[in-house]
């Protein structure tokens, strides 16, 4: 049997980490069986989807490289198909009109929550033969067995048993005939040949009421595997103030797909002690029996850990790819400096986001301002001297290398009676604005030698009022 799984957000809002996650699982459930992902928009609810959500989802997903084998498919282009599920339920007496009103509705269950009853339907139109008055406009009410228990092998929660008189007779279809959420996943499931549905616990008690269905229709079972949900730092549900936000807001602060990826994988699930995984060792490696039985905690630090590893190690190019966009959207005209790839080269080492990238390689490509705290402490009378003589040896420089340079500096210090470091600091804080910068060779090299002189004469003018004041 062919592997066939399903992502089926509702475009109600953006990817979220819960839903990337669950897509993930899904994706690499279907790649590792050589099975297929089938991608299904359930925007039934047409009050809140939108088409900015539904553009959102494709985004994230584009962006994390999740791709799907099958669809989109949209719920609200599949109306007709509900409805002729709707009438075969309603022909073979597997479901029937329910003509109850709002306030009988409310009243029942006012009176059951103060009893401290499970509030539920009770029933009342299961057995009505009496034709509807001329205001009576029912729904559709699925008929579930009133005994026996549902059983469920879940891959991941292990055996759960739901007793059916704990449930009631749901509503498939409401009054102006638009179907509901349990009729359309399960008639979607049955016709997309859905083989495992794996999704968040919160859908657990829903799936003896889909499974119900399911039965009536006479489809077979798909393997469930419903995996915990994502918590805070603290302990509790994962919400905005967590970071449970769309995960195209983590692209634009400068995340690797790669690298949330690997997180998202991680968060709920493992391999051994394994904690750094290519795509192709997750497709390998994953299985559901990996997934934890407890909810997972969400840590940004860790992301953001894993975020720098990939900076640092990713192979150059690929960074590039990567990288190249946020340049652009700073505004940085990457041909008024070093090529992009010594750059980047430069920087990793230190950075933990690609726009820590950018911005710690904006001095490579523009003028830039001295920080006053870096300048009060390093550019001060004493080195005055030493600068001076900086600038003209780099001026007369005809080789302009970091080895070069170096010896440059060394042989300034030397002549100074100075530590290496107590001229390169002064240097590094006069060409860079700031106090950190990679390894002074390189940053000559990479700022070039006008820029160098123009920022040296800066530096020199700053010291000299400094000294006058």
């Amino acid at each position: 049997m062919s592997v066939i799984t399903r992502f089926p957000p509702s475009p109600t809002g953006y990817l979220h980490l819960g839903g990337a996650r669950t897509a993930l699982f899904n994706w690499l459930l279907a790649r590792q069986q050589n099975g297929k992902m089938v991608l299904r928009i359930e925007d039934t609810d047409r009050e809140r989807s939108t088409q900015e959500a539904v553009d959102a989802i494709f985004d994230g997903l584009a962006w994390l490289g999740l791709d799907y084998d099958d669809g989109p498919y949209y719920q609200t282009k599949r109306f007709v198909r509900y409805g002729e599920v709707i009438k075969q339920l309603l022909d073979q007496g597997k479901a029937y009109h329910c003509y109850c009103s709002k306030e009988r509705l409310d009243a029942l269950r006012e009176e059951q929550m103060a009893n401290k009853q499970k509030p539920r339907y009770d029933g009342l139109c299961r057995g009505r033969t009496e034709p509807p008055g001329p205001d009576e406009i029912p729904v559709v009410r699925f008929k579930t067995p009133t005994d026996g228990e549902i059983v469920i092998d879940d891959l991941v929660r292990g055996r759960v048993v739901i007793a059916n008189d704990q449930l009631d007779d749901l509503i498939i279809a409401r009054s102006d005939g638009t179907p509901t959420y349990h009729l359309t996943v399960v008639v979607d499931d049955i016709d997309m040949g859905v083989t495992h549905v794996v999704r968040g616990d919160d859908h657990l008690n829903n799936t003896p009421r889909q499974i119900h269905i399911l039965e009536a229709l006479g489809a077979e079972r798909p393997v469930y595997a419903h995996v915990p949900m994502i918590n805070g730092p603290d302990g509790k549900k994962l919400s905005k103030r967590h970071g449970a936000v769309s995960v195209t807001q983590y692209r634009d602060e400068g995340f690797l797909p790669e690298a949330m990826l690997n997180y998202l994988a991680r968060l709920g699930w493992s391999s051994g002690d394994q904690e750094i995984f290519s795509i192709d060792e997750l497709i390998e490696k994953f299985s559901i029996d990996g997934i934890n039985q407890s909810a997972a905690g969400f840590d940004p630090e860790k992301l953001l850990w894993l975020n720098q590893h990939y900076i640092q190690t990713m192979a150059l190019d690929e960074l590039c790819r990567h990288a190249e966009p946020y340049f652009t959207a700073a505004g940085i005209d990457l041909a008024a400096g070093p090529p992009l790839a010594q750059a980047i080269d430069a920087q990793r080492e230190r950075a933990k986001t690609l726009l820590d990238v950018v911005e710690n390689s904006r001095m490579f490509y523009a003028d830039v301002a001295l920080e006053e705290k870096a300048a009060k402490k390093h550019l001060r009378a004493v080195v005055l001297e030493p600068l001076s003589a900086l600038r003209e040896a780099f001026d007369n420089q005809t080789e302009w290398d970091g080895k070069s340079l170096h010896h440059v500096i060394e042989t300034i210090a030397e002549k100074f009676e100075m530590k290496m470091g107590k001229v390169a600091q002064p240097l590094r804080v006069a060409i860079t604005g700031s106090g950190a910068s990679p390894s002074i060779d390189v940053t000559l090299d990479l700022v070039g030698r006008e820029r160098t002189l123009a920022r040296l004469d800066k530096a020199l003018e700053y010291i000299k009022n400094r000294v006058e004041t």
